[in-house]
């Protein structure tokens, strides 16, 4: 478990993070979301001890990051993909890893194979991708088994298969009861991996909810109707008080209307429908909408 408590942060006269409140539960992959420069990563950093915080603390598993005397056992993270040294060779970075953490040397080539750089091991990183450099942050923060795990932008440079396969490990490692943080601008990805979400802008908590609340408290649903009679139908709708407007395929929408009731009305009155869909819109509509006044740069 990861617990934020009144977390502040200022450079000068600009306030990064803002008395920031949020608690991140195992069994469950928790998404941390928010415009360029709402203090995501500041925010990541300072959970790591990489950054002081001016007030407040962040506790992992009831302990302050520092306290922990072999860290990769306790917490994994990526925050940056191109942090390993160029001239090591891959398993070199690992072992080095392993050693300052007394972790065993077999478990450098398990997560080798597991992130699939198994074939790369002996290569040096100064000629690996981003995607191969990601791969290779994702194995450290996995070298040590950790119960806890903070990941930024994990999915930069992974193709669709690598992107794929990042989803189902995250959902994985959360589904073992691990703690799984991660922060990404992917909505569409987000919307398929994450349960929960953490939403910051400027600095402050904006939500801290379930994703399909989140969704449905920052947009409105609707029932997609086509008709060829849509003067009937409108007519229709609105004796009985159900709003409806125009979409822009030529069908109607209705607000706040039942599936059923809508069925009911077009028999009893003869309209012809040939389509009634229910419209939800998607993670992205939402998060724009909620973020909408703490975006920084337009």
């Amino acid at each position: 478990m990861i617990e934020v408590a009144g977390l502040t942060k200022r450079y000068g006269r600009t306030v990064a993070v803002d008395d920031l409140t949020f608690t991140v539960e195992p069994g469950r992959v928790t998404g941390f979301l928010g415009p360029n420069g709402a203090g995501k990563s500041t925010t990541m950093r300072m959970m790591l001890g990489l950054d002081r915080p001016d007030a407040g603390r962040v506790l992992i598993d009831g302990r302050p990051y520092r306290t922990f005397t072999e860290p990769l056992r306790r917490v994994g993270a990526l925050l940056e993909a191109r942090s390993a040294h160029g001239g090591r060779r891959c398993r070199d970075h690992l072992s080095w890893l392993a050693q300052t953490n007394r972790i065993p040397a077999s478990r450098v080539d398990e997560v080798l194979d597991q992130v699939g750089l198994a074939g790369v091991a002996g290569k040096r990183v100064s000629g690996f991708s981003l995607g191969m450099h990601q791969r290779l942050g994702l194995a450290a923060a996995l070298l040590g088994d950790p119960p806890v795990l903070l990941f930024d932008e994990p999915v930069n440079g992974l193709d669709p298969e690598g992107i794929v396969w990042l989803r189902n490990l995250m959902k994985g490692l959360a589904a073992e009861g691990r703690t799984v943080f991660v922060s990404s601008h992917l909505m569409s990805e987000m919307a398929l991996t994450a349960e929960h979400l953490v939403v910051i802008g400027r600095g402050r908590l904006l939500a801290d909810t379930s994703v399909e609340r989140f969704i449905a408290e920052n947009t409105q649903s609707y029932l997609r109707i086509a008709t060829p009679e849509r003067d009937r139908l409108r007519a229709v709708l609105a004796a009985e008080g159900i709003r409806v407007t125009d979409t822009d395929d030529g069908a109607l929408a209705a607000h706040g209307a039942d599936p059923a009731r809508i069925g009911e009305l077009v028999a009893a009155h003869g309209v012809v429908v040939h389509e009634v869909a229910r419209q939800s819109a998607s993670l992205e509509e939402a998060f724009v909408r909620m973020t909408g006044e703490a975006v920084e740069y337009r």
